[in-house]
This record gives structure tokens, C-alpha cells and sequence, in this order.
């Protein structure tokens, strides 16, 4: 209790001290008035404040002086110098200052103004938005490369891909490669010499190589890097694919909630993947789509019978595995949490 009344009998102290000398400490110029360590008023303008300060670094800088106690005196003074010309100089600052002279008891307002301009961020809020923006975009573009890269990368090594590579390189005459090359000496004179294995093999590799790329059609996370993905570019044609969306909403609802038309194969294949919970791209890559619209799976009824066939095959798959009936013995036996010495 009397640490309490201390601290509150201090804090009054310190607050009438404040307001005699118009200051309160740790904010501005401290119990000093920056005007006054100028020489200047409310009125002394930029130009003029400048001025004041330029002559008073001058006189007080410490390199002026010459004995150790002197240099320690004018260090201090040129230090309260700079810091009353640095909140004077700025209108912002200046205009933050004089409301605490005009009204000091209101710290708590002062020192969340003071500490949030000295070390608040100097950069504006626009300019830290677009360099959001543009790092998560380099950084998508970056992850799409990576990823078509891993895919390519891994095609190359499955021998269907590669075998079917190499045909269409033969097709085209890429393949066989040369085992001479032409090149000119320093003279200009044509000359051969024979390629190394393994500058043949490097050149073949190559060629699979984009021959897969230029014909291995890639979708979902693996597809060819597409700057339309990035954010940036996302942005910019929000407009777009807001009008898009509406004109695509409006005509559903026309067409097939009022007028009551037949789906066309592009609306059966959109309530087949909404029915699925996958993109278009994914149903592509995972199943058979004719085999899907022959089975009428766009109607909601035929869908529940087929999606409930294949739970109900992929459950019996499951339970044929060892790993399963293990577990499932686990599970009969207590599962987790249960102590057991009974053997398998």
C-alpha cells in the first residue's frame, strides 16, 4: 500500500513539474521547452527555425571545444539542440508538440502520438500493400515453376513417356543425333571432330526432354507456369471475372431454373465436378469423363447410387489388405490407450 501511494504522490509530482515547465519527460525536448532551446516562438517559421539551429550546432559542436569537461557540456547541449530542431522542423511533429504545450495533462495521449511517429513505420501503407502483392506473386510464379519442373523432371524417367519421346524425336528427325559437328578454327576453316558420349547423351536428353515438354499435356498443381495464376495479374482482371461470373449466373438461372432446358454436355460435366467437389482440371486427370456422363451422374439421384457403389468397393478393397485387418484387430482388442499381450 505504501509503494501505491508513492508511486501516485511521485506521479503527481511529476506531472505539476511537467506542466510548470510545459514538458513532460521522455517526450520531445523533455522538461525543456524547445522553443526556448532554439531561441525561437510559435511564430518563427521553417526558414527561420533553420536558421537558429544552424547557428546554435555551429557554436555548441563539440569538436569546438577542447578539454574533456567542456567536450562532455557541449555534447549534451548539441544533442538537446538536434532534438528540438528535429520535432520543430517538421509541421506534423511541430503541430504534436504545441497541442502537448497547449494541453500537458493529457500524457497518456502525448506519448502514444510522440512513440508512435518516432518509431512508428516511415513507409507509406500503399507502398507496403504493392510490395506484398508483388512478392506473393514472384513467390506463385516461382512455387509453378518449380512444381512443372518436378513433373517434367519425373515424366523423363518413366519409360512409357520416354519410349514414346523418343519415337516422336525420330519422327520429327531429331533423332538420330550427329556424331560430327562442324565448327570453325581461328581461321575461319571448317573443321570436325567427333562428339564424346557424353555430349550425346546431354544433347538426347534434351531432346526427350522438350519433346515431352512440347507434347505432355499437364493440369492442376503440375500445369506449365501461367502468368494469368499470379496475383498481380488476378487483380487486374477481377472486373472481368466478376462480369464473367454473373453473365455465366444470370444465364444458368435463365436457361435452366426459368426456361427448364436440357443441360448441354458443358453444364453436365460443371454438376458432375460440383457433385464431386473437384475442378474441372482434376476430373480430367482422375477419371474417365464419357464413362461418367453415360451414367447420367449430373442428376443428383444417379450420383448418391454411384458414389455410394464406389465407397462400398473401395471399403472392400481396404478390408482385403493385411494392413486393415490388422487394424481392425487392434481396434477389437481395445485400440489406443489399451495394454494387451495377445498376440496377432
Amino acid at each position: 500500500m505504501f509503494r501505491v501511494l508513492s508511486s501516485v504522490f511521485f506521479l503527481g509530482i511529476t506531472i505539476r513539474y511537467a506542466q510548470a515547465f510545459q514538458g513532460i519527460p521522455g517526450l520531445y525536448c523533455g522538461l525543456e521547452n524547445c522553443y526556448d532551446v532554439l531561441g525561437a516562438s510559435r511564430e518563427s517559421g521553417r526558414d527561420e527555425i533553420t536558421k537558429l539551429y544552424r547557428n546554435l550546432a555551429r557554436r555548441w559542436h563539440p569538436d569546438r571545444f577542447h578539454t574533456e569537461d567542456e567536450k562532455i557540456v557541449a555534447t549534451d547541449k548539441f544533442r538537446q539542440i538536434a532534438t528540438a530542431y528535429e520535432v520543430l522542423r517538421e509541421d506534423e511533429s511541430r503541430k504534436d508538440y504545441n497541442d502537448m504545450l497547449d494541453d500537458p495533462e493529457h500524457y497518456y495521449r502525448h506519448y502514444y502520438r510522440y512513440y508512435r511517429r518516432v518509431y512508428g513505420t516511415k513507409v507509406d501503407a500503399q507502398w507496403v500493400i504493392l510490395g506484398l502483392i508483388s512478392a506473393i506473386s514472384f513467390y506463385q510464379y516461382f512455387v509453378m515453376h518449380a512444381r512443372y519442373k518436378e513433373a517434367i523432371d519425373y515424366f523423363v524417367t518413366v519409360p512409357k513417356y520416354r519410349f514414346k519421346a523418343q519415337e516422336l524425336a525420330r519422327q520429327q528427325g531429331l533423332l538420330p543425333i550427329p556424331e560430327k559437328r562442324s565448327t570453325r578454327d581461328e581461321s575461319g576453316a571448317k573443321r570436325s571432330r567427333h562428339k564424346t558420349k557424353d555430349e550425346i547423351r546431354e544433347q538426347e536428353e534434351a531432346i526427350i526432354r522438350q519433346v515431352i515438354e512440347d507434347n505432355m499435356d499437364i493440369r492442376g498443381g503440375f500445369a506449365k507456369p501461367d502468368v494469368k495464376n499470379i496475383l498481380w495479374i488476378q487483380i487486374f482482371r477481377l472486373p472481368i471475372t466478376l462480369y464473367n461470373y454473373c453473365y455465366w449466373y444470370i444465364r444458368w438461372v435463365y436457361l435452366f431454373d426459368i426456361k427448364d432446358e436440357p443441360y448441354g454436355e458443358e453444364e453436365k460435366i460443371y454438376l458432375i465436378c460440383k457433385h464431386l467437389g473437384v475442378s474441372e482440371e482434376q476430373l480430367n486427370m482422375n477419371e474417365d469423363i464419357d464413362s461418367l456422363l453415360r451414367q447420367e451422374l449430373w442428376k443428383k439421384e444417379k450420383f448418391v447410387i454411384w458414389k455410394s457403389k464406389k465407397d462400398q468397393e473401395a471399403r472392400e478393397k481396404m478390408a482385403e489388405k493385411a494392413g486393415y485387418k490388422r487394424y481392425r484387430r487392434y481396434l477389437k482388442k481395445g485400440g489406443p490407450g489399451q495394454i494387451t499381450f495377445l498376440d496377432d
